[in-house]
């Protein structure tokens, strides 16, 4: 192996210690699928989406979480190899090891964690902290302004052990997800492109059309480009800059028909509704949105 030792190190010891992990590329990604398992029509059930485990047995490390293990022979076979001289970080499946990640992206998020939520074991990440506990939840991002939860169907970059003790995973933070659990009865999962953003609902808006559709556009290529994860996080950041840019604006200006072209270009790139709304809606409102 040509993996620098201290990250081979703690692939196996984690592995070791029951908790599942796969090498990153650069960027915090998982490596993309092999040819086969990336061929069309997919040959590995649900796993090319990472909605489920699948039935894929494929040796190479595809499929993000899913392919994520405790098995130190996979782990050092020559299958990973090639991911291993390439991985940049190393990361791991909250679920399968029985946890949940409360994801902190800033002081601000820190700040209502320690006001809201229960006391637990923290990690430093590059601008915040992860608060883990002991529990597994479905995962989902932008539950709120700068907050992820990562457990099940979902993976977490591995920055050591952390300090403090563990705690259980409580009743708030399953909350942040279960509220938004379900569809409404009556109401449809989007499937095609709302009515675009125009004049006729952004009477107050100083801006130029041509200036609004630009950076609506090139905030959709970021969310379309998010094809293996992160797409949710992705629409929250672009749904926040795009409302900050009409702060000033004396409205309305028509930014709940941009929200609904971010929601529906999430939705297509494998983003459950529910969770594409929320991270939109939390958006536009962290921006401070005038009116819609």
């Amino acid at each position: 192996m040509t993996q620098p030792a201290p990250l081979w190190r703690d692939a196996l010891a984690l592995a070791a210690a029951a908790i599942p992990v796969l090498p990153l590329r650069a960027g915090k990604l998982p490596v993309g699928n092999c040819p086969v398992c990336a061929g069309t029509p997919p040959r590995c059930g649900g796993r090319p989406n990472m909605k489920t485990a699948g039935p894929c047995t494929c040796p190479a490390p595809c499929h993000g979480w899913a392919a994520a293990t405790t098995d130190p022979r996979t782990i050092a076979s020559a299958a990973w190899a090639p991911a291993w001289r390439e991985a940049t970080a190393l990361a791991y499946h909250p679920g399968g090891a029985g946890l949940t990640v409360v994801d902190l992206d800033h002081q601000d998020a820190i700040t209502w964690a320690r006001r809201t939520l229960p006391a637990t074991r923290t990690v430093p990440t590059t601008r915040g902290q992860h608060w883990i506990y002991r529990g597994v939840m479905q995962s989902a991002n932008a539950v709120r302004p700068g907050v992820d939860i990562k457990s099940a169907l979902q993976y977490a970059r591995w920055l050591g052990p952390g300090t403090g003790r563990m705690a259980v995973l409580p009743d708030v933070v399953r909350a942040l997800v279960m509220k938004e659990d379900t569809i409404p009865p009556g109401r449809e999962v989007a499937s095609s492109l709302p009515a675009p953003w125009d004049r006729s609902t952004a009477t107050g808006c100083r801006h130029t059309e041509r200036y609004v559709r630009t950076g609506l556009e090139r905030g959709l290529a970021l969310v379309r480009a998010r094809t293996e994860s992160g797409a949710a996080s992705q629409a929250f950041g672009v749904a926040r800059f795009l409302a900050a840019q009409h702060t000033a604006c004396p409205g309305p200006c028509g930014l709940a028909a941009l929200g609904e072209e971010i929601v529906a270009t999430a939705v297509l790139v494998g983003v459950p509704e529910p969770y594409a709304r929320r991270a939109v809606t939390n958006g536009l409102e962290t921006a401070g949105e005038r009116a819609a």
